[in-house]
C-alpha cells in the first residue's frame, strides 16, 4: 500500500497483531495524524462510546483503509502476501 492512499481521518483496520499494545489484526481505528511526511500514521483506537483506548504510530503496511462505498479498480492496492 502506498503512502498516498492513506489520508488524515481515514478509517483503517490493522493487518497485523500488535500484542504489546493489546491490538490485533482486524481492529478498527482512525488516522489522526500524518507522521514523517506521510510515511507513517498516528492511529487512534476508540471504544463504542468514543473513548480512546490506544493511540499508536503505524507504518502503511500495518494498516488498510476501509471503504464504505464501491471502489474503482485503479484505487484498490494489490493484495500483499504475508
Amino acid at each position: 500500500m502506498t503512502k498516498s492512499t492513506i489520508k488524515l481521518l481515514d478509517v483503517v483496520a490493522l493487518t497485523v497483531d500488535l500484542p504489546e499494545y493489546n491490538l490485533y489484526r482486524g481492529q478498527v481505528g482512525t488516522v489522526v495524524e500524518l507522521l514523517a511526511g506521510g510515511a507513517a500514521f498516528e492511529v487512534e483506537f476508540s471504544d463504542r462510546n468514543g473513548r480512546t483506548y490506544e493511540s499508536v504510530g503505524l507504518r502503511p503496511e500495518q494498516i488498510m483503509v476501509l471503504h464504505f462505498e464501491p471502489a474503482s479498480p485503479d484505487s484498490v492496492p494489490e493484495m500483499m502476501t504475508a
